[in-house]
């Protein structure tokens, strides 16, 4: 009896973990699909005259809060702080995705080649990233920042150089492991050629962790992208960005003006939020290991 009974509750707490990833994974996909349609549609938006321009200063009025004509009120500089935030969310998946996406371009085929081939190469690369990784990432992208300047290009090129060493790290660590199998020394044996067992028998066993990388990655580039428009340094002042908003508001704290601040640090805070559950969602459906601890 106590047996059923100890049995019956470790089935109860598997059932509770799983549905519970399972819930925190859709909402993480809810909100990240949410803040791409807003992406998507906010021009579409302004042209049918339902969103202030975001980049126009209005006159009258300023330091209005919240209500039935600007739902997130306006700032003292007089921007639609809605518009605004909108906006935002454009710009900064604008920058996170080429940011991200050149990152992956880079280290993915370097991991591959630097765990196949081994050598001289391998331990200069490996040197190298992680040098790059020790590197605190916000850090790297100030001092990077300082030298591309401003732009959305400029700024993902500025973040992506940090998040390089993560994906050569995790496909050279996998495809140092998954070379010495079987099927890999039979292809070789055979006579395939690098690029063939490279692109054919490694690749494709050595790439479930990358869309997890990808995904915590771009939860991370918003924060720091974030942290240069704070600091004046991602994109130009007349480009609608939530860390440039932040600096702006901070004088205005002080005045009451909450608002401003506010709307911009609550929704990059959420956007942050909904990436980093799709991406400890899909760690736990990529990674086998992680499945097995789940149902133990």
């Amino acid at each position: 009896m106590l047996n059923e009974m100890t049995t019956t509750k470790i089935k109860t707490v598997r059932w509770l973990r799983l549905n519970l990833s399972s819930v925190l994974t859709i909402l993480g996909l809810t909100i990240t699909i949410g803040f791409i349609l807003i992406a998507l549609f906010a021009p579409m938006f302004q042209s049918w005259g339902w969103l202030q321009d975001p980049t126009e200063s209005l006159s009258n009025p300023i330091h209005q809060p919240p209500g039935a004509d600007y739902w997130f009120g306006t700032t003292r500089q007089g921007y639609d702080v809605f518009s605004r935030t909108l906006f935002g969310t454009q710009s900064a998946l604008k920058v996170v995705f080429l940011a991200t996406t050149m990152s992956l371009i880079l280290g993915v085929p370097l991991g591959l080649v630097s765990g196949y081939l081994g050598g001289k190469m391998d331990k200069v690369l490996l040197f190298l990233m992680d040098t790059i990784y020790t590197l605190p990432g916000l850090l790297l992208s100030v001092t990077l920042a300082f030298v591309v300047g401003k732009g959305v290009l400029n700024a993902a090129i500025a973040l992506s150089i940090a998040y390089i060493p993560q994906y050569y790290r995790i496909v050279r660590n996998h495809t140092t492991s998954v070379k010495t199998e079987l099927f890999v020394e039979a292809a070789q044996a055979m006579g395939a050629s690098t690029t063939r067992v490279l692109s054919r028998y490694l690749f494709l066993n050595v790439i479930q962790s990358v869309p997890v990388v990808f995904t915590l990655n771009a939860a991370d580039a918003i924060l720091i992208l974030g942290g240069l428009g704070f600091l004046g340094l991602g994109l130009p002042p007349e480009v609608p960005e939530w860390g440039h908003d932040l600096r702006l508001a901070l004088d205005a704290l002080p005045t009451g003006i909450w608002w401003s601040a506010t709307f911009p640090g609550l929704t990059m805070t959420l956007m942050v939020t909904g990436l980093s559950l799709v991406g400890e969602g899909l760690s736990e459906i990529l990674n086998p290991k992680m499945r097995r601890r789940s149902n133990s």
